[in-house]
Order: structure tokens, then sequence, then C-alpha cells
């Protein structure tokens, strides 16, 4: 009595193994989590603690440019790293296409105070008058 037949070894496979494929997506599903809040941040800032209430106005996420300080003096604009002359030229251009453009600064605590005043004249300049210094939101010891 044969064990194998011929008859089976010609039988071709109609299935698909999915199993590695989910493996794949599974870890670029991690990596994915794991990476995004990484580059949704800029620069490693210590902020001055502040009290304060949150803003009542209803601000868009179009409208908020986000400009960082840090304590060497680097400058960056939404995740870009920058010069002070390109952060103002492009400022600018975002201002004359929205007027209701609002500037988030945020210094590191130990930055020089010059390099924020730097900044602020940049703006005033353009016209900007919307504008927030940030701080950290927990409350004084």
């Amino acid at each position: 009595m044969r064990r194998f037949s011929q008859r089976n070894s010609l039988v071709t496979l109609s299935d698909i193994n999915i199993t590695p494929l989910l493996d794949l997506a599974f870890v670029l599903l991690i990596i994915f989590v794991i990476t995004t809040p990484l580059l949704e941040k800029g620069l490693d800032l210590q902020l001055p603690s502040g009290v304060g209430k949150a803003d009542g106005n209803q601000l868009q996420k179009k409208d908020i440019r986000t400009v960082e300080v840090s304590p060497q003096g680097y400058y960056v604009l939404d995740t870009h790293p920058m010069k002070l002359a390109q952060i103002g030229q492009r400022l600018a251009a975002d201002f004359r296409s929205n007027p209701n453009l609002l500037v988030y600064i945020r210094a590191d605590k130990n930055a020089r105070v010059e390099l924020l005043t730097d900044i602020l004249d940049q703006c005033r300049q353009i016209g900007i008058t919307r504008f927030s210094v940030r701080s950290d939101a927990r409350p004084r010891p």
C-alpha cells in the first residue's frame, strides 16, 4: 500500500498565507505609534512655569505658528530650524495670507532674554499683534 499517491503531489495550493503580511502590518503600526509623538516635538525646552487660564477664543491650527528658542540661540519655526531673518520672512508671508495669525513663542527658561526680544521685535515689525509667550502649565511650588 502506497502512502503517497502521485495524484496528491500535483494538486496546487490555492490558499495564500497572510501571516507574514499581518506580522509586517503590526510591526509597522508599532513603529508609527512610537515615532509619531517624537516627530511632533520640536526642541527639548524647559519652559518657565506660569499660572494662567486658557484663552476662551476658539483657535484653528492653521492660524498658529510656533517659534521655539533654545538656550544656545537656535530658532525653530514649526519644527523647521531657521535663522531669525528667515523666520521673519516666513511669518511676514504667512501674515499677509492670514491676518488672524497667532504666534506662539516657546523660549527655554535658560535662554537669553535678547533671543526672545528679537522674535518679539520681528513680530512687531511685521505687524503681528497676536502672539503668546508660552510657559509650562504646572503651578509654581
